[in-house]
């Protein structure tokens, strides 16, 4: 059986070969495609009954009736968020869809701790001074993050894995979730609140839950100007969790102490992409770019070796599955 890779990129490649030659029982074979799945490059895709897409791709009602027209009848996502894909449209027509919903929490648990120490200690601003031999620590100073209050949105695993390390670093953790943790609740120096009660009390806010219509820029103008002074905004899941027009408002106001994202509302076409030479057409990110309170990483919260190949052996699992119609509820959305 054939499987059509769209937006391959070649830290996957060697992994996903190794990983199927483990699955050399299922018969299948990868054709990899380093461009998105779009529109335009949906009829790559004809003759393939498997599609394997990734979170910058398009799975639109319009690419999806394509894919189905021309015989793909299982988009096996290589990811945990699915908001890029209309779920309703596969019903209609009959798609089944997988994903893989937990590749490794402590990637991007530890990634949002490597955005958060380096905002703090202004770890960027001091290694582009060291490097011009300017050795001062003007302007460097930060805080200690013990016994500051961090506010967690979001406790699945990912959201559970970041407060267990900000516990180890002697914090306060107020957590929100519409579905709390009785695990993570019970432990010491964690207490569940409101989300606006979290806002307005945290030092530190991280956020780590999937994009719904209801989670759509749940950071909104109103929920920033009610933060404390100088707080620092930490975002590893979805860029629509925070309406980025309002963070760059709080952000030149001086009301926003900084900002930690690896991902952007608009980064499709943008992130996993070498835009060194075409330059940036978005206006908005370009803008954002300009804060030196500002890091932006590209999407590269789950990129550490077991996360790649954690994703590897869920993808082809949810193929064998498929293939041999057992699919379970945990990684099947249609």
């Amino acid at each position: 059986m054939k499987i059509a890779f769209f937006s391959a990129q070649p830290y996957e490649r060697p992994i996903f070969r190794d990983t199927l030659e483990q699955c050399s029982h299922l018969g299948c074979t990868i054709d990899y495609f380093e461009t998105r799945l779009t529109k335009d490059t949906a009829v790559l895709a004809k003759g393939y009954p498997i599609v394997c897409p990734f979170v910058c791709d398009d799975l639109s009602a319009a690419v999806i009736d394509h894919l189905w027209q021309h015989g793909t009848r299982l988009l096996t996502l290589r990811s945990a968020g699915f908001n890029h894909v209309d779920l309703e449209r596969c019903r209609e027509v009959g798609m089944r869809v997988t994903r893989v919903p937990a590749y490794s929490p402590y990637a991007v648990a530890e990634h949002t701790v490597c955005l958060l120490l380096a905002l703090n200690r202004k770890i960027h601003r001091a290694y582009q001074r060291v490097k011009e031999l300017n050795f001062s620590l003007t302007g460097l100073v930060g805080f200690d993050i013990h016994g500051k209050v961090v506010g967690v949105v979001g406790t699945g695993k990912i959201g559970r894995a970041f407060t267990r390390i900000m516990c180890g670093f002697g914090a306060e953790v107020l957590a929100y979730d519409p579905f709390p943790s009785e695990e993570l609740g019970s432990i010491p120096g964690v207490r569940y609140v409101p989300l606006d009660q979290l806002c307005e009390r945290s030092d530190i806010i991280s956020l780590h839950c999937p994009l719904t219509p209801e989670s759509h820029h749940m950071l909104n103008a109103d929920r920033l100007a009610r933060m404390r002074p100088r707080v620092i905004i930490l975002n590893t899941s979805r860029g629509g969790l925070i309406d980025t027009r309002a963070l760059i408002s709080a952000l030149k106001s001086g009301a926003i102490g900084a900002a930690g994202l690896d991902v952007y509302e608009e980064e499709d076409g943008i992130f996993f992409s070498d835009l060194s030479e075409a330059g940036l057409q978005d206006d908005i990110l370009a803008r954002l770019l300009t804060f030196p309170n500002v890091l932006v990483t590209a999407h590269q919260g789950f990129l550490t070796r077991e996360a790649l190949s954690n994703i590897a052996h869920r993808t082809l699992s949810n193929v064998e599955r498929f293939i041999s119609k057992s699919l379970d509820s945990e990684t099947c959305l249609v």
